[in-house]
This record gives C-alpha cells, sequence and structure tokens, in this order.
C-alpha cells in the first residue's frame, strides 16, 4: 500500500517541547472536486489556484502530555478565544493521522489558528486550517526526525492535509495543484496534491482573483454533507467523467495560453458545481440573487471590452473574479464602480495566484 510509505519508521526522542508557525493559503479549484469515497479519496480529479493574500496563520504550541489516560490533549483557539465547537473536528483527523504520527498522544498541543479572511463563508477556511495543522504537525515529526527530506515533508503534509480537508490536500505548494489520478498528468495521486509538473503560458503568470464576498455568514450547507449528496446522484457519473475529460483539456489551454477556452471551463466548471446541488436529494441553492447579478454583469462587460475576465464559484455565494494581470487596472475599476455595491458590507479581497505554505 502507497500509504504505507507515511508511517514513520524512525522516530528518536520524544521528550521535546516548542512552538511552530505555519502560515498556509486558500486555494479556488478551476477544475471542482465534488465527491468523495472512504477515506478522504475524491471522485474526481481537480486542478485548483493557490492563492496568496488568502490564508490561515497556526500557532502550534507542543509539549509533554502529562496525562494518564493516554487520550489525545489539546485545546484550540480562534483569534485567541477558546473554541470548543472546532474540537470534535481535530480529534477525528487526530484519529485518522495517528496511524501516520504515531507520537501524537504523546504530546499535548496548543492550537491557535487566525485566518485573514471570514470564516466558512466559502473561502475554503478548512483548506488552509487543515493544511497550516498538518504543516506545523510535520515540523514536529521532523524535529523527531531530522532526516526528513523536503519532497516527503510536502508530500506527507498533503497526504495528511486530505485526510482533514479534502481540498485542503492543494495547499501546501503553489502555483497551480494537481490532486487526484489522472493518466495525462505524472505523478498524480488520489493520496495527496502535486505541484502541476508542467509548461504554463505567461498569460496565466501572476494571475488575479479577488472575492466578492457576496454573504460572509455560515454556508447554508457543510461540505462533508454536500459531497455526501453525490451518493447515488443521477448525474454523478457523467460529471466524474466530465471533469476527467477538463483535465486533459485545461492542461492544454495552460499550455497554448487560451484564455477564451480557460474562461469556458472555467465557468461551466464553477455553475457544474451548483447545478450538481440543485439536482441533488435533498437539493440546496447556494448562489443568492446578487451572485446572479454579478455573474451578469461580468459577462455583459466582457462582451462589451473583449477583456479576459471571468467568474468561479466554490459550494457557497461568493464569487470569484479571475483575469490576467495585464488587464488589472481595467478590471479592478469596473470592480469597484460596478460590483462591490453587491456584496455584503461592500467587502471583498484582492487576491491572486501565490506559491504555497510558508513557515514563520
Amino acid at each position: 500500500m502507497l500509504e504505507n510509505k507515511f508511517i514513520p519508521t524512525n522516530i528518536l526522542e520524544k521528550n521535546i517541547s516548542g512552538k511552530i508557525t505555519w502560515s498556509s493559503p486558500s486555494n479556488i479549484a478551476l477544475v471542482k472536486y465534488w465527491g468523495k469515497k472512504e477515506n478522504q479519496i475524491p471522485e474526481n480529479q481537480s486542478i485548483s489556484f493557490t492563492l496568496e493574500a488568502c490564508k490561515t496563520i497556526t500557532n502550534l504550541y507542543y509539549s509533554k502530555n502529562e496525562s494518564s489516560s493516554k487520550d489525545f490533549s489539546f485545546k484550540v483557539f480562534l483569534d485567541n478565544v477558546p473554541k470548543p465547537d472546532f474540537e470534535p473536528k481535530i480529534e477525528t483527523f487526530f484519529k485518522r493521522i495517528e496511524v501516520y504520527m504515531p507520537f501524537l498522544k504523546d504530546f499535548h498541543f496548543k492550537i491557535e489558528t487566525k485566518n485573514t479572511f471570514p470564516h466558512s463563508s466559502g473561502i475554503a477556511s478548512s483548506a488552509s486550517g487543515m493544511s497550516a495543522l498538518a504543516l506545523c504537525l510535520m515540523s514536529v515529526e521532523k524535529e523527531l526526525n531530522p532526516e526528513i527530506s523536503e519532497e516527503y515533508f510536502n508530500k506527507k503534509a498533503s497526504f495528511l492535509a486530505r485526510l482533514g480537508s479534502g481540498s485542503a490536500c492543494r495547499s501546501i505548494e503553489g502555483d497551480l495543484v494537481v490532486w487526484g489520478k489522472h493518466n495525462n498528468i505524472d505523478g498524480s495521486s488520489d493520496l495527496f496534491g502535486i505541484k502541476y509538473p508542467y509548461q504554463v503560458h505567461d498569460n496565466f503568470k501572476n494571475y488575479q482573483d479577488t472575492i466578492l464576498l457576496v454573504d460572509k455568514g455560515e454556508k447554508q450547507v457543510s461540505s462533508t454533507v454536500g459531497h455526501n449528496l453525490m451518493h447515488g446522484h443521477p448525474f454523478a457519473q457523467e460529471r466524474f467523467k466530465e471533469a476527467e475529460e477538463n483535465i486533459t483539456k485545461i492542461k492544454g489551454i495552460l499550455e497554448s495560453g487560451d484564455l477564451k477556452a480557460f474562461i469556458a471551463l472555467v465557468e461551466s466548471e464553477a455553475l457544474t458545481l451548483h447545478a450538481m446541488m440543485m439536482t441533488s436529494m435533498p437539493y440546496f441553492i447556494l448562489m443568492k440573487p446578487n451572485t446572479l447579478e454579478i455573474i451578469n454583469k461580468i459577462w455583459n462587460f466582457r462582451k462589451q471590452t473583449g477583456l479576459h475576465i471571468c467568474f468561479t464559484l466554490d459550494a457557497g455565494a461568493n464569487v470569484h473574479i479571475l483575469y490576467p494581470e495585464k488587464e488589472a487596472k481595467t478590471i479592478l475599476e469596473f470592480i469597484k464602480t460596478e460590483l462591490v455595491a453587491y456584496c455584503q458590507n461592500g467587502h471583498y479581497i484582492c487576491d491572486r495566484i501565490g506559491f504555497g505554505a510558508k513557515k514563520l
């Protein structure tokens, strides 16, 4: 089993303590993953832009676990406030990864985390949060076994992050990351994300992503529930096949720099994700009226100007506006004058492609 290579065989002294800090970004999928098998394995492949400004910063304090119970020992804080409601998710994560990190119960962990964007608002806070925690834990493992290579470190961090939140495996590196075994992508795997290994046209370098916060509240349906709705979905198998074909298509687009083909594929993927939610049972409409207003204004502006602006969506109401850097000045002016009015309290985030997590 490929997973077995992530079970450590050379753990040294465990009587250590300290503090580790990692910053890990969110990501936005261009070809969407929706639906998963057991053990956080994706039903279809995905490819994402790693973001730069939208990130989670996590401090992990670790010390010897003095408890005699030998349970997992940890406390979680968000923005310096205790978050006991986060603990069940962390407990589940620790249970999933314990076989790959058998030293977890030897330590007490204090997890301090904060986001640069609204939590649970559809900007993949679980992706940045779980990847940041996985990286912190990998730093503990590296202290226990300094011989770990950088390649192994990143691969295992992505593998562990996936067991916390599927899309988290795409936040370790950048600027483009593929997750899911695909015959046309060398090195791709269902177990972890990989840095996109092929030539990318200059048109896609330093691509911009302005995120319009249409609704900053809790998502209507959790990602876990949403993914589970794909089981028995009448259109699921066709959707998985389409995603596989779109990975092949986007590979050619990224090489050629064809911005019109990029726009068509990315917007179709976004709408397909929402169509799958609208045709599941139970069904959900995750877009808000302002989401649709923004989409229509983007289409009209693109038709009038010929500029290469497009949108994508995650499983929520917020709109990611993607565009090349060379067109940024005009498009940003359009966003500020025409689109920000549809955002909750006028809030939006100017982001761009980033290059993965950083140890601080």
